[in-house]
């Protein structure tokens, strides 16, 4: 079987470079995006228009390849205008954050008028566990179960941590989650105050776009146990509760990962981060090389079902329990 090329008809005009978006943008195209971007860069061009008339989806890998071009230009200094963007591919853009870096030219309307009417307040589906109401539904209900454990431990553990390390109770972290969009992840402080400031001292002993140490010397004492039985985790209950995360999802990367990603990474980005998934179940503190991880998180979107989420929370509460299981 042969496959096409994707294609991406370029228009020059006095130094204006004017390339047309395919229907859909999402890994395949988007891979092919960012090759073309890069070879159009080698020309220098004084403008990049990017023309999504015809654009009705886009994904995170989309959102990934449309980020990794921006860069591309900045180096050029080549100034990227956006044309006709349909309302469904603006809202990604502002999950995604992008509302404020991105330039969209106004006077432009999508070719797609009448689609664009009828889905302009409607996300785009990355994935079908997005729309799931009653995901949403047992999210809703773990978290105030959670959210009620976490009252009832509260007190013991600010004592505890207080005792051992003065400073915050707790540990605030933007991370990335559906679609690239940044959130606030909240954690019980398991690090000395200043753990931050004090993170490039530390080795990084996994390869690729994120970072662990197993003996991480800014892990005190209390924290030591809080990640070992998971409890510094209880907070992102509330997470969970306001939407940013789910009971059950791909692990939420940081800012400074993500901007590590080459595009096919951004898949891991279709659904919302979980508190638990494929990564903490079947590997964890164990799994020490980035694509592995990425590998389990597209496991996780291809076997998704309710009744599978169901099971990984089992296995979750099962591994709590269970001796050196837990996260360090």
């Amino acid at each position: 079987m042969v496959k096409h090329s994707i294609e991406f008809p370029v228009t020059i005009t006095n130094g204006t470079h004017l390339v047309q978006l395919p229907t859909r943008l999402t890994v395949a195209e988007a891979i092919a995006f960012k090759t073309k971007c890069k070879d159009l860069m080698q020309e220098s061009p004084n403008r990049l228009i990017l023309d999504f008339g015809h654009t009705t989806f886009i994904d995170s890998s989309g959102i990934g390849s449309l980020i990794s071009c921006l860069r591309l230009a900045q180096t050029t200094r080549t100034e990227v205008i956006l044309w006709s963007v349909h309302p469904e591919v603006r809202m990604a853009f502002s999950l995604a954050d992008l509302d404020d870096i991105l330039k969209i030219e106004p006077a432009t309307q999508a070719l797609t008028a009448t689609t664009a009417r009828r889905s302009q307040h409607r996300p785009p589906i990355t994935h079908p566990s997005v729309r799931s109401k009653v995901k949403r539904l047992v999210d809703i209900v773990g978290a105030l179960v959670g959210l009620g454990i976490t009252a009832l431990l509260f007190v013991p553990i600010v004592v505890a941590i207080k005792l051992d390390n003065p400073g915050p109770i707790f540990f605030r972290q933007t991370r990335c989650g559906w679609m690239g969009k940044r959130f606030q992840l909240w954690k019980f402080r398991s690090m000395v105050a200043n753990a931050e400031a004090l993170k490039s001292q530390v080795k990084n002993e996994v390869e690729g776009a994120f970072f662990k140490n197993a003996k991480d010397p800014r892990i005190t004492r209390v924290g030591r146990f809080l990640r070992k039985t998971s409890l510094d985790e209880l907070p992102q209950f509330w997470n969970v509760l306001i939407g940013d995360m789910s009971l059950v999802g791909t692990r939420p990367p940081t800012a400074d990962e993500v901007d590590r990603y080459d595009v096919p990474n951004w898949q891991r980005l279709d659904v919302k981060p979980g508190m638990t998934g494929e990564w903490q179940v079947n590997g964890r503190s164990q799994v020490s090389n980035f694509e592995d991880v990425i590998q389990l998180d597209l496991r996780y979107q291809e076997r998704w079902n309710l009744v599978y989420d169901l099971k990984l929370i089992l296995q979750t509460i099962l591994l709590i329990f269970t001796k050196n299981k837990g996260a360090f």
